[in-house]
């Protein structure tokens, strides 16, 4: 029996690029035990070469049930024929899975009626599979969900919606299953085999396992490579091994084939590599395009203590071991000298100490983007933001403010987000006259040493050459309107800000 843990594995998680391969015997045993067996252990031989999942699979047809009275020795009719001389004894198949077992397949079966369904609950098979004819079969899937099986099932010649219906139906049901796209042509030539119909159910049933039912050509090796690249994880291939008493249909792939189809699909497994997650950059790698960076140099002489800056830094190729590069060079990551630094000299990582802001901004800005959101403020997604730290990140909780530029022409608007207990110092305009407009929680403005308390709704107005200053106890979003701003036009009474060239980042940042 298939370990839960190998279930969950099929049907979920696949991080281990470990995908299922389903050898589908049908009727090719052809109603003879030992050739059922001879094709299993001659598979064998191949599957044991490659590292994959591997299962083999019957059909189940209950033949007294499953063809009408009236036609059963209507051996003029193709399938008629072929369904009654294939046919196998319980016993037959019971042994037949007991070989695929001991060769450590998972064993899988096709019922096309209800009574092979009981068949293969009591010979007690891993996984159970819908064929394409049968994916509408409503009374089929009733009793097949009647199981505790895993169900895998295929989608030939159904349409879309047929298809959201039966997801929903084991959905509802709380079944393991996955689906897999399947054309029913029988072989079915390059033009018609529809790959990318794996995006559109990847893409329409996220959370269920993806497969690829493959009719093609036994000797096409490419299209495993395209479904591999696209996400399939579940492969099935009608396979048998021909004898001179029995011959092989044009669908089915030999030993041989099936080798090399799966060696097409290593190879695109490797190409592929991991999905999900950023894959690991090699040593290789890094080495390799390190070598192309620009290096940072001093343009002039560095003193002790002094910031890294464009005016005082240039970049140009190459660059040696252990040297600060371009690549390295962030508005958010501060580098200052610790030893004095000549000119033309390469920066190098030891002679410099680093601090990186990043973490402290990107805290700021998911801060600011709650607020907005609890605040059901709406924006276009896209936002020009300055946050504006007048002494440094360290202390912007307490001194400090979020401005959202929305639009300056001759007139101006600006969101400003205030967090709690957060305060913007004193200042003035020249040229500007601004109005603030509260959107949300509180604001309390000082007027040249005159101070009130504002609430969302409320208005004042901010002449040309006051001192202002503003701050909120709870947090507070307001809109500024004004004329023109300038950025040149804000003078702060402590001098120190004023003085302070760092005291804004500028960023872009994105509404979810």
């Amino acid at each position: 029996m298939l370990s839960q843990k190998t279930k969950e594995e099929i049907f979920h998680n696949f991080r281990s690029n470990k995908p299922l391969f389903i050898l589908e015997m049908a009727n090719n045993h052809m109603g003879d035990l030992n050739h059922g067996v001879k094709i299993v252990r001659e598979f064998k031989k191949v599957t044991d070469m490659h590292p994959f999942y591997f299962a083999f699979k019957f059909q189940f047809r209950d033949i007294p049930s499953f063809v009408h009275p009236d036609y059963k020795k209507r051996i003029d009719i193709k399938y008629v024929k072929r369904f009654s001389e294939t046919k196998l004894s319980e016993d037959e198949f019971r042994k037949l899975k007991k070989e695929i077992e001991k060769n450590g397949y998972i064993s899988m079966c096709t019922p096309f009626d209800e009574n092979s369904v009981d068949l293969i609950e009591k010979l007690k098979f891993d996984i159970l599979k819908i064929g394409s004819c049968s994916f509408t079969d409503w009374p089929l899937l009733e009793r097949v969900a009647k199981t505790n099986l895993p169900i895998i099932a295929s989608t030939a010649g159904v349409s879309l919606d047929d298809i959201d219906k039966v997801v929903s139906f084991f959905k509802h049901r709380k079944k393991e299953f996955a689906i897999l796209h399947c054309v029913g042509e029988y072989p079915t030539p390059d033009k018609d085999l529809q790959l990318n119909q794996i995006d559109l159910l990847r893409i329409r049933y996220p959370d269920i396992a993806i497969g690829y039912s493959t009719h093609e050509e036994p000797v096409n090796y490419e299209s495993i490579k395209i479904a591999i690249a696209k996400g399939a994880k579940i492969f099935e291939k009608h396979v048998a091994i021909p004898s001179e008493k029995y011959q092989i249909n044009a669908y089915s792939a030999t030993p041989e084939m099936v080798n090399n189809w799966l060696l097409s699909g290593a190879q695109a497994i490797r190409m592929t590599g991991i999905s999900g997650v950023r894959h690991k950059i090699s040593e290789k790698e890094h080495a390799d395009l390190r070598q192309f960076r620009r290096g940072v140099f001093a343009k002039k002489d560095i003193k002790k203590g002094e910031k890294l800056t464009f005016e005082n830094l240039f970049l140009a190729w190459p660059n040696i071991d252990g040297q600060v590069v371009a690549n390295d060079l962030s508005k958010y990551r501060i580098y200052v000298a610790k030893k004095f630094i000549t000119k033309n000299s390469p920066i190098m990582f030891k002679d410099f100490t680093i601090k990186d802001e990043r973490e402290k901004v990107y805290k700021i800005v998911m801060a600011v983007q709650k607020m907005l959101k609890d605040a059901n403020i709406l924006f276009p997604s896209q936002l020009d933001v300055e946050i504006s730290h007048h002494y440094g990140l360290d202390k912007f909780n307490k001194f400090g403010a979020v401005l959202i530029n929305v639009i300056n022409r001759e007139y101006a608007k600006k969101i400003i987000v205030l967090l709690s207990k957060q305060r913007h110092p004193a200042h003035y305009h020249k040229q500007k006259e601004e109005t603030f407009h509260i959107l949300s929680g509180d604001l309390t403005v000082d007027l040249n040493g005159k101070k009130a308390s504002y609430k969302a709704g409320d208005i004042v107005t901010v002449n040309r050459g006051v001192l202002h200053s503003f701050n909120s106890r709870n947090g507070g979003i307001f809109e500024e309107v004004s004329t023109t701003h300038y950025i040149n036009d804000s003078f702060y009474k402590d001098r120190l800000i004023s003085s302070n060239k760092d005291r804004k980042t500028y960023l872009t940042f994105w509404l979810d």
